[in-house]
């Protein structure tokens, strides 16, 4: 799920994404949320059902228009102005819709050779998708079209997690081999050509990684092993990264993440919520206390 504004978009297994928007009903029931547009929305779908060209080949013997997922919604991802709404599939595509109207701009069929997993867009508009087939695949916007720019390949399974830092200059990749690795980008000025390497690993969880989620200096991760981790930037590149807490309580595996770091103090110390939610079927909220030392 991703929140713009005063709506919330919801990614489903039926292939489709829906949006919510909160209906003050204060006087009555409280809050409420009302289905206001299901993607593709039938504009959408009424404009491309006609047309030949509007089809493309979603399976052996079998074509969809393109702006149909075909198989589960299993990541969201909104651009930094909030325009665009991305989303990425098992069906091996990501589309980019505009958030004005909820029309499809455009579709990236067969970005990967199996199911993509997750999908993050930097502040500078470069989009990550990490896959099944144990990639994570760059791409960037040029003439209206996305294109692919770069395919990182250290990981020895498939791709379930991204998330990148702040200034979208580190991302961070969670896959089944336990391992979550730290990327670093470098853009050559003159060329425009993206580079990014392997700076570390942040190693401890005993099962695949689920899910990551990036607040200021931390980054959280979540494993099939029931246990949260919570780990920390070093102050210098050359400190890395350390383990700051384990947190357990869930009886299955947590599936997704999110974190909200308030204000911090005069000492630079602060606080953070953390969201965990999990295959076990319950929701759980911590209170983490970050010191500056």
């Amino acid at each position: 799920m991703v929140i713009l504004g005063d709506k919330l978009i919801s990614a489903h297994q039926d292939h489709k994404i829906r949006v919510w928007k909160i209906i003050d009903e204060s006087n009555r029931r409280g809050q409420k949320y009302k289905c206001v547009a299901t993607l593709p929305t039938m504009n959408d779908r009424f404009k491309t059902l006609f047309s030949s060209k509007s089809y493309v080949e979603v399976r052996r013997h079998k074509k969809c228009t393109w702006v149909h997922h075909v198989d589960a919604v299993s990541s969201l991802a909104l651009s930094q102005d909030g325009s665009l709404l991305y989303s990425a599939s098992w069906d091996r595509s990501f589309k980019i819709w505009r958030t004005s109207d909820f029309k499809c701009l455009d579709s990236i069929e067969k970005a990967h050779d199996d199911a993509i997993n997750a999908i993050v867009v930097s502040k500078d508009g470069f989009v990550y998708t990490g896959s099944a087939d144990k990639k994570i695949k760059v791409w960037n916007k040029k003439d209206k079209k996305h294109s692919l720019v770069a395919t990182l390949t250290k990981h020895l399974s498939a791709v379930n997690a991204l998330a990148i830092s702040e200034d979208g200059k580190v991302l961070y990749s969670g896959a089944c081999d336990r391992s979550i690795l730290v990327w670093e980008r470098l853009i050559n000025g003159d060329d425009e050509e993206l580079h990014m390497s392997v700076v570390g690993a942040l190693r401890g969880h005993r099962k695949a990684i689920m899910c990551l989620a990036v607040a200021s200096d931390l980054v959280l991760s979540g494993s099939a092993d029931k246990s949260l981790r919570v780990w920390r930037r070093g102050l210098m590149e050359k400190e890395g990264y350390s383990c700051l807490a384990v947190l357990e309580g869930h009886t299955k595996p947590v599936k997704s993440l999110a974190v909200s770091v308030s204000d911090s103090d005069s000492n630079s110390d602060y606080s953070c919520m953390v969201y965990s939610g999990s295959l076990d079927l319950s929701l759980k909220v911590w209170n983490l206390r970050v010191s500056s030392i």
